[in-house]
């Protein structure tokens, strides 16, 4: 029996370390105002409620949520 292993045969993922870089990279891209820094729990912990906006508030913390997910999901 003969078996074809491309179907089992993944990419190997980015290291997690070139990965939150990457991450981190793009966030910044996307937020050139914003400090960014490697550490995105910081980035919400250090985050005070109603210094921004409303609606640029709910878009900041959903851009390091989904990058924090990113990270922890290892895309």
């Amino acid at each position: 029996m003969r078996l074809r292993l491309r179907r089992f045969v993944r990419r190997r993922p980015a290291r997690p370390s070139d990965l939150a870089g990457r991450v981190c990279s793009e966030l910044a891209d996307d937020l050139p105002e914003e400090d960014v820094g490697e550490d995105l729990d910081d980035c919400l912990t250090m985050y005070r409620l109603g210094s921004k906006p409303r609606c640029e508030e709910v878009e900041y913390l959903d851009l390091v949520q989904d990058a924090i997910d990113r990270v922890a999901e290892g895309e």
